[in-house]
């Protein structure tokens, strides 16, 4: 690492950081059905929560207007206070956003004008820029989908939305890996490095069915393993909830549990994978390393979700399951990065 470059490196992490803060938070709001208590959105106007109890009584009337009220909480004697509790998770999810947006954009000014960033990480921090900009429409996009007739937001939009903002931690992960590792003196191992990117994908098309699950509360039903049921690796339901097996398969809450579930084998079978075919060749210490972490943190990242899945989905472990996840992405960048550079 030059030296010249810890201040922007540090920056950066401290992203990551906040990326990772941010997820965590949107899962607590997703857990605990707090994502569709602001009903609109304003750049600046709703930076801060109601101050005054009319402002409160304001929000709350608007709240009324919407599905989520109307055809679930009218039921449930919902009042103020409960509203103040959904309210600050999705106000405390789009603050975060908000300062994320000012800690990436005023040091990238600051750090351009000073001319701490060559070219390449120029260029990587306005790809940097744009996908923060992106991530905050697929949030819009997704709430707005839980507005208008259905009191619950698209499990592909919700899922698009999960599966971006860790893709927008990974890069920004990259990047700084980029400047904490300049050198470039070593020898890249091509086999490594290609099942290092299968694994990869593997890894996400996983993040993107845990969206699935997550959106369409699939983790509720067939709380058994390793079998869905007393006898039944595949459930009948998977085949007959939708029209088509391919709609059971990305729309059916047994479907989607199914190949989220099954999936995760495949997961943990390349990273077991990955690391047999490491011990034949030399490695240096960063290479060992990322690949040992990544195999632990595959096979925690499995028991988290076997449990929680047997128990129902509980929000401390759903959320322990998401925040393992990040670390799992973590791991798969830094080894992807150490086989790749």
């Amino acid at each position: 690492m030059k030296k010249e470059n810890k201040s922007v490196i540090i920056w950066l992490l401290s992203g990551c950081v906040l990326l990772f803060l941010m997820v965590v938070v949107g899962g607590i709001t997703r857990l605990t059905n707090s994502g569709l208590s602001m009903t609109d959105w304003h750049l600046v106007t709703d930076t801060f929560p109601p101050l005054t109890d009319a402002k409160w009584n304001e929000a709350f009337e608007q709240y009324k207007k919407f599905p989520e009220y109307q055809k679930i909480n009218i039921h449930n004697d919902f009042q103020l206070s409960d509203y103040k509790f959904i309210y600050f998770w999705e106000w405390f999810h789009r603050f975060i956003g908000r300062i994320i947006g000012l800690v990436f954009f005023v040091p990238f000014v600051y750090f351009l004008i000073r001319k701490k960033l060559d070219r390449a990480t120029v260029k990587k921090c306005i790809v940097l820029l744009a996908m923060g900009g992106f991530q905050g429409f697929l949030g819009w996009f997704m709430v707005r989908s839980g507005l208008i007739d259905n009191p619950d937001v698209s499990h592909f939009r919700l899922s698009l939305h999960l599966t971006f903002a860790f893709i927008t931690f990974a890069y920004t992960l990259w990047v700084a890996l980029d400047l904490i590792y300049p050198e470039r003196n070593f020898n890249k191992i091509v086999p490594l490095r290609n099942i290092g990117r299968f694994a990869l994908v593997a890894l996400l098309i996983q993040i993107i069915y845990g969206g699935f699950v997550a959106g369409l509360n699939a983790g509720l039903i067939h709380n058994h393993w390793p079998l869905m049921s007393d006898g039944q690796f595949i459930h009948d339901s998977v085949f007959i909830e939708q029209s088509s097996l391919v709609k059971n398969l990305i729309e059916g809450k047994s479907g989607v549990q199914f190949v989220h579930r099954t999936f995760a084998y495949v997961v943990v079978a390349i990273i077991l994978f990955l690391y047999y075919k490491s011990t034949k060749f030399p490695l240096s210490i960063t290479q060992k390393n990322g690949i040992k972490t990544l195999v632990l943190f595959v096979f925690i990242q499995f028991a988290l979700g076997v449990f929680t899945l047997l128990y129902s989905v509980p929000l401390a472990l759903g959320l322990i399951h998401q925040i393992m996840a990040f670390f799992l992405l973590s791991a798969m960048t830094y080894t992807l990065h150490r086989l790749s550079k």
